[in-house]
């Protein structure tokens, strides 16, 4: 696989996000990905990584993802992303604040035909929590 597929497969990845299409996730994501560094609970495969940006996407329903470096080879795409929204839904059991929140975040994808069979990623989580008061 050519690093330029996976670019675009990523690309494909923020633009599903962004239209909270993400019941379109099995686009990018193979059914039985590997998700390194899941979200508390989640479902195994891209089951668990659909459910978390729903949760996601309703406790931060403005949530902006821009991507800052992005960087790839022939089966890896890594990226750093600012990620920006109001809390305006439950999320990790805190009702919502109304507060804005802006953190950074990197995730490493690895490609096989395609699509993600392999995700690394780390989201400022403590940041979040210290911006909506709750920590």
């Amino acid at each position: 696989m050519s690093s330029d597929i996976n670019l675009k497969a990523q690309e494909k990845l923020g633009s599903i996000i962004a239209a909270r299409e993400v019941d379109r996730l099995n686009e990018v994501f193979a059914q039985d990905v590997v998700d390194h560094d899941p979200a508390p609970d989640a479902a195994p495969g891209v089951r668990g990584i659909i459910d978390f940006w729903v949760d996601f996407l309703n406790a931060f329903p403005d949530l902006e993802l821009n991507p800052e470096v992005l960087m790839a080879d022939e089966d890896k795409v890594t990226v750093v992303l600012t990620l920006a929204g109001t809390h305006q839904g439950p999320f990790q059991g805190i009702e919502p604040t109304g507060r804005s929140i802006r953190i950074r975040g990197i995730q490493v994808a690895r490609f096989e035909n395609g699509l993600i069979v392999e995700r690394w990623g780390c989201s400022d989580e403590a940041g979040i929590l210290k911006q909506l008061g709750a920590a």
